[in-house]
């Protein structure tokens, strides 16, 4: 197996296509991403040159994502705050923001996972939704938060809504959330 420092090393030739170093096969982009979804650390080569150009192969998964399934991950606005920061003096601080964030956002949902088998695990399904619901109100209010906070920082001459505009639409995403989590429940008991 033909590893690079411990990962997997996958070969780009001049006809596009992907050769796994490791397994000794060929490989298509959706198998890219899937190994990453297992956790599989790789690196994509230019087969003649050797660069490394994992970055653009990455960038190309994520296109092909947004493309093929019609569930987009990256709003709009989200694309063209990202692009906006392209030649501006915080492009060098944004990788790093965005990657302790999305750490964050990981960490935070491994914690709601454990809290809802926790809730779930020793008790009938329907029982108690309260806990969880207070489990994604606290969610979603900390994940708006923090990244209000950073588009502050990043744009600090960009005026932001009025808090009491943004609390009374935090507050009616969290009735919404709370509205559907009792239709939930009340099919939950009547199925019971």
């Amino acid at each position: 197996m033909a590893k690079n420092d411990g990962q997997i090393v996958i070969k780009k030739y001049a006809n596009r296509r992907l050769y796994n170093t490791g397994t000794s096969t060929y490989v298509t982009l959706d198998d890219l991403a899937v190994m990453v979804k297992k956790g599989e650390e790789f690196t994509v080569q230019d087969a003649k040159s050797g660069e490394d150009i994992t970055h653009s192969v990455l960038t190309q998964i994520i296109f092909e994502q947004e493309s093929k399934t019609g569930n987009t991950l990256l709003p709009i606005s989200f694309l063209r705050q990202l692009i906006s920061f392209y030649g501006d003096q915080m492009q060098m601080v944004v990788p790093s923001y965005l990657e302790h964030s999305m750490q964050a956002f990981t960490e935070q949902q491994v914690q709601m996972r454990e809290q809802i088998n926790k809730a779930f695990g020793d008790t009938p399904l329907g029982k108690n939704l309260q806990a969880p619901l207070q489990l994604v109100e606290e969610q979603v209010r900390r994940n708006t938060e923090m990244f209000h906070q950073a588009m502050q920082m990043f744009s600090p001459f960009i005026a932001s809504p009025p808090v009491k505009e943004t609390k009374k639409a935090e507050a009616k995403d969290i009735d919404e959330l709370k509205e559907q989590l009792r239709a939930l429940q009340t099919k939950l008991d009547n199925l019971g």
